[in-house]
């Protein structure tokens, strides 16, 4: 074993450690992947807690799924790891998890595309949701592949998230960056309320991603301009960002006035003098569900 391999393998054991004591994985659930050249990769195996696994547990296959070395079976989700290195040569590692609140998006059938922070538009651009597939079969990876080419980050339909990388840490990172965008648009629809960033603004942060030094695989559009490529697969990231009047860079409470125009709350909503907005908690709860049912 190279002292780069034993290395990576360390390196394993150290996220699916931060996975499990985030909550991001609970039993065995969850995978982790890196690219350790041009023909091997190594996995977590099958049926242990990503908490407490040691180096020595992970499984080296070639990049048809073949076991090279390893006493346990690899990963059930090896499929997809797979494919993430087919479609994105650049990708070095993946991470495969299920952060609540992330997956909670996933199950409700809403992508994390909203242009509503800076910095998950400058980083991830969108984070879209692949169709369901059943796990462990060809269809997960079949699914994926559609968004792959040109997302970092991907939530999977009642299943969880995907998150690749250069390196195993900036993968994982990108979890850790889903997750909290998912819990900050879970706030902005139980208050009812978005300001989001103007389709103006998103192109300016997109411009800046090389200043930062942030290596992107495809550009922002929206879905008016959405590019996919022959083998249908998107080759752009699709961010929800409105024409704003005036040159501004924010346009203001577009959640709320979609959900009072769709579920007619205008007729339940008691505003004050100063615009606020007093709602009982049987109104509350029934604007929340209309929320799920209608922002997808």
């Amino acid at each position: 074993m190279t002292r780069t391999e034993e290395q990576v393998r360390a390196d394993i054991v150290e996220i699916g450690r931060r996975l499990w004591e985030r909550g991001y994985v609970a039993s065995n659930d969850g995978n982790i992947s890196v690219r350790l050249d041009d023909r091997r990769i190594i996995t977590t195996p099958k049926s242990v807690s990503k908490g407490f696994m040691t180096p020595d547990m992970m499984v080296v296959t070639d990049l048809a799924g073949a076991k090279i070395t390893g006493e346990r079976d690899p990963s059930s989700e090896l499929k997809m790891h797979l494919q993430v290195y087919r479609d994105r040569p650049d990708a070095r590692a993946a991470v495969h998890a299920h952060p609540p609140t992330a997956t909670g998006f996933a199950v409700a059938g809403i992508p994390l595309d909203r242009a509503v922070l800076a910095e998950v538009v400058t980083t991830l651009g969108s984070i879209p949701i692949a169709e369901y597939a059943t796990p462990s079969t060809e269809e997960l990876p079949a699914a994926c592949s559609k968004y792959l080419k040109a997302h970092d980050g991907l939530l999977l339909a009642n299943h969880g998230a995907l998150a690749i990388g250069p390196d195993l840490f900036t993968a994982y990172h990108r979890m850790e960056t889903i997750e909290h965008f998912a819990k900050i648009s879970l706030v902005t629809r139980v208050l009812g309320r978005e300001h989001l960033l103007s389709r103006d603004e998103v192109q300016r942060l997109q411009g800046l991603r090389g200043m930062y030094g942030i290596a992107s695989p495809a550009p922002v559009c929206t879905d008016e301009t959405m590019v996919m490529g022959a083998g249908g697969q998107v080759e752009c990231q699709v961010v929800q960002a409105p024409v704003a009047p005036g040159g501004a860079r924010l346009v203001a409470d577009v959640v709320g006035a979609q959900l009072r125009r769709e579920t007619g709350a205008d007729r339940r909503l008691q505003p004050s003098g100063d615009g606020e907005i007093r709602l009982t908690y049987r109104e509350l709860t029934a604007l929340i569900e209309d929320a799920v049912r209608n922002l997808k």
